[in-house]
């Protein structure tokens, strides 16, 4: 359960992060809310993932997903840069965030 609450944690950030880039844009109350439930919730299943999974895993898996997702959303929504030099570095990160489960059982 640890680790899908991390899972989850990791993919709020990334909603935390569209909802600072949307804030940003359009100045508006709802892109605030959700970023603050978005984050509030982000850190409160870290936490709670923190109890079972190791401090340094369980971070770094977090941002991990966060960069991903974060980078993900910018060049889907955002119009970002989508070269291969950018997709095979977020796929190194993605790896490692698989190698980090991996041996950490």
């Amino acid at each position: 359960m640890a680790w899908f609450a991390l899972i989850i944690a990791g993919l709020l950030e990334t909603f935390g992060v569209a909802m600072m880039n949307q804030l940003s844009v359009s100045r508006n109350w709802k892109p605030l809310v959700f970023l603050i439930l978005g984050f509030g919730g982000s850190l409160f299943l870290l936490e709670y993932s923190m109890n079972t999974i190791p401090m340094g895993t369980a971070y770094a898996i977090w941002t991990g997903i966060g960069v991903v997702g974060g980078t993900i959303v910018g060049m889907l929504f955002y119009g970002e840069s989508n070269n291969w030099k950018r997709i095979l570095f977020i796929a190194l990160i993605l790896i490692s965030a698989i190698g980090l489960k991996i041996v950490s059982g």
